[in-house]
């Protein structure tokens, strides 16, 4: 595939994968991608996941023509990018291996030997001049590890993002772009957001036509609508007025309570409404429209004087990726000593810039009239109606 004249893309699609990372479903696979500059000299933009070292050598030796690379270029080391860099080295002894610092003290972790002495280590604005165009080198520490460098080629326009702007998916899927773009980003960059927000500034000022990830579509048409929603997303902002509402539940009272309060804010109004069973659902989606909605309600049943395990789960996702610049709403169920209500409220106190919707909903084994009067009134602060 041909991503300019000069830039060919020479990555694999994975359709034998279940779960991404050994925890994200990937029901529609997973690209790893990787990609070839043709100049005076070549460069080889990252390799691919262990299993596919054969396939992706391949198409690097058909996008090379039969001519040797002279550049490998390191921009990320997570395995599923770096696991074929002993294997291009054996083919090509004569290229040099591009990469940061700390990507290098990496290498000899990951295959126990030092690629230094063959390779060319780069940091911020450094340049790497292959005839017409230069990579000018960006450091994006964090983003999501501390090596991660990204690259721009200023002759094609084109930005190198390492995993910035990628996606679950292979690229034969037929899917929308944002879905799955955004659970890979809350899932695995989420953390981070301050450290994307630093990159986006720096990239603010290059001209670019393309982006080129390393997980999904090569992104070519209105980059301002993916770089507004990485803007977004990073800066922990709600992206839609509307509630997503976990639940976990043990004998279902906890589930129809959470069911009772989606059919009366659907009644009144509310322009986008999520409901997870925690047990069942992916979880990856429900930290998605948490992120993804502007209010969150919580509903457990208290179990062992705290919360039933999947809720647990639940908010510890969140406050691992710095859950924040939400509206939260509680409901507890408890048959004698209510606990729920506390321990999650208790889990998310370090959570930055956090609403509280009253009342606390406290159910007593099942709900009744009592219950109804006090969803009325939470749903009410959650649109922030006069009840």
């Amino acid at each position: 595939m041909k991503v300019t004249k000069d830039i060919l893309y020479v990555g694999v699609n994975d359709r034998e994968i279940d779960l991404f990372e050994g925890q994200y479903t990937v029901p529609n696979g997973m690209s790893y991608n990787s990609y070839v500059i043709l100049d005076e000299k070549i460069a080889v933009m990252d390799t691919v996941d262990a299993r596919f070292g054969e396939e992706w050598m391949e198409n690097v030796r058909r996008a090379t023509g039969g001519r040797s690379p002279d550049y490998l270029v390191v921009h990320h080391m997570e395995p599923d990018h770096s696991a074929n860099i002993t294997r291009f080295a054996a083919a090509y002894p004569d290229a040099k291996i591009v990469a940061s610092q700390k990507a290098f003290a990496m290498m000899r972790q990951f295959f126990g030997t030092d690629f230094a002495p063959r390779g060319q280590a780069v940091g911020e604005g450094d340049t790497l001049s292959l005839g017409r165009h230069t990579l000018t080198f960006l450091t994006a520490p964090m983003v999501h590890w501390p090596e991660v460098i990204v690259s721009y080629d200023a002759c094609d326009r084109v930005l190198f993002s390492a995993d910035g702007f990628g996606k679950f998916g292979a690229l034969d899927a037929e899917e929308d772009w944002a879905c799955e773009a955004r659970r890979y980003y809350f899932g695995i960059v989420g953390k981070y957001g301050a450290q994307v927000q630093g990159l986006l500034k720096k990239v603010a000022g290059l001209d670019i036509s393309v982006i080129c990830p390393l997980h999904g579509p090569v992104l070519r048409d209105n980059l301002s609508y993916y770089l507004s929603l990485y803007d977004t997303w990073s800066s922990y902002t709600p992206e839609a007025e509307g509630v997503c509402v976990a639940y976990a539940s043990i004998y279902g009272n906890t589930r129809r309570v959470a069911e009772m309060l989606v059919e009366r804010l659907k009644r009144e109004g509310c322009p986008d409404v999520a409901l997870y069973d925690l047990a069942r659902c992916d979880m990856a989606e429900a930290v998605e429209d948490a992120f993804r909605l502007s209010h969150l309600v919580l509903a457990s049943s208290t179990y062992n004087a705290g919360i039933f395990p999947p809720m647990h789960a639940f908010i510890t996702h969140l406050t691992e990726r710095g859950f924040r610049r939400r509206t939260v709403g509680l409901i507890e169920n408890g048959s004698w000593a209510p606990m729920a209500a506390k321990v999650m409220r208790g889990m998310l106190e370090g959570c930055k810039e956090l609403c509280w919707a009253e009342p606390t909903v406290t159910v007593l084994s099942a709900p009744n009239e009592k219950t109804e009067a006090d969803l009325a009134k939470l749903a009410a602060a959650l649109l922030k109606k006069e009840q």
